[in-house]
């Protein structure tokens, strides 16, 4: 049994022509030839990830999802401008390979990148992996740790000065993010009224520190050295990254952040190993990022409640898709409740605050 992160056969529907890439990467990527076998990482929710093994080559195929609903979601040249410019000065990022918007490849645009193989948690780490609360707390540190680095970079010096609209970042999150949901609900979602209006009253102002942000800085977004569980070697996922305000970029994780002490139904929809004993809780995690960076943190109810409401959001866009029939999905069907729950979620953050 292994403990790295391991494909499997490619769910129907979302298959790619293997001809056709091995002609694309004859063309594209000189040296890289032979026999290719395709496979697919089942777990993500929004674009579709592949290992493509050429001869002894293992590469990440990474394209739209199919029936997208939000295309300015997946901006398949974004991820790849980013991950571009920072490789050379944060050595997490997996290195680009090539770009194509070529639709005779695969009717969609999509870039490949190296694979660096390791292990990803998930809901919960895999057997063979045990932490103890004291490993799991430094696990933890380690991820702010790394965190941090990315939000000390000098975008402008590595050619991101125009990769995004720091001012004003804070508003435009919230009404952009109310206007996503309006959009996508549907007849059986929550209206999630209660929730935009109260983002909207309680902004707070934006950083003066702007800086590349993740935006879905999370566990299964980092990959861990098998040899050691607790070093970072990997940071992926990098589709909703821009330039912007590090503490929304805080927000947006905490809501993913599920607690031991949370109530049974967040921790129905846990799916990060972060109940695990000796894991940080949200305000630890908090009071970490704000020793390390000097950034105060004044009003973390509000980037809470921007975090649940935000990731409620693409879960509704998500199920939307297949609410419409544009994927046949069934992890999908689910993903209202999580909508539901993460609305009371974030309605209770609201009063306690």
């Amino acid at each position: 049994m292994t403990i790295l992160d391991q494909p499997k056969a490619v769910r129907a529907g979302e298959e790619l022509d293997a001809a056709k890439l091995a002609a694309f990467f004859r063309n594209a990527l000189p040296g890289i030839d032979g026999e290719i076998a395709i496979e697919q990482f089942p777990s993500g929710f929004s674009n579709l990830t592949y290992l493509i093994k050429v001869g002894a080559r293992e590469l990440i195929l990474r394209r739209p999802p199919h029936g997208t609903k939000a295309k300015t979601a997946h901006d398949m040249h974004r991820e790849y401008r980013i991950l571009s410019a920072l490789k050379p000065v944060f050595p997490y990022c997996p290195t680009p390979l090539v770009y194509s918007e070529d639709p005779a490849t695969m009717g969609c645009s999509f870039y490949v990148m190296d694979r660096i193989p390791g292990v990803i948690p998930r809901t919960n780490f895999p057997k063979g992996l045990t932490l103890s609360p004291a490993d799991a707390r430094r696990l933890c540190e380690n991820m702010i740790d790394v965190w941090v680095e990315l939000h000390a970079i000098d975008y402008r010096a590595i050619g991101l000065g125009d990769f995004g609209k720091p001012e004003g970042y804070v508003r435009r999150q919230v009404e952009g993010w109310s206007q996503r949901y309006r959009a996508a609900r549907t007849p059986d979602a929550p209206d999630c009224e209660q929730v935009m209006r109260w983002l909207a009253a309680n902004m707070p102002p934006d950083s003066a520190q702007p800086t590349v942000i993740h935006n879905d800085y999370k566990f299964d977004n980092l990959i861990l050295d098998p040899q050691n569980g607790l070093r970072i070697v990997g940071v992926l996922d990098w589709e909703m990254a821009t330039i912007g305000d590090p503490l929304m970029d805080l927000g947006c994780s905490l809501g993913y952040w599920v607690e031991r002490g949370d109530p049974e139904p967040l921790q129905m929809m846990r799916r990060l190993p972060t109940n695990l004993e000796g894991m940080l809780t949200r305000r630890e995690l908090v009071a970490r990022y704000a020793e390390k960076t000097g950034r105060r943190v004044d009003r973390f109810e509000f980037y809470f409640v921007f975090g649940l409401f935000r990731l409620g959001v693409i879960a509704q866009q998500i199920y939307y898709r297949f609410f419409h029939g544009q994927t046949k999905d069934e992890r999908f069907r689910m993903l209202v409740f999580a909508v539901k729950i993460l609305d009371d979620t974030a309605l209770a953050a609201i009063a306690a605050a």
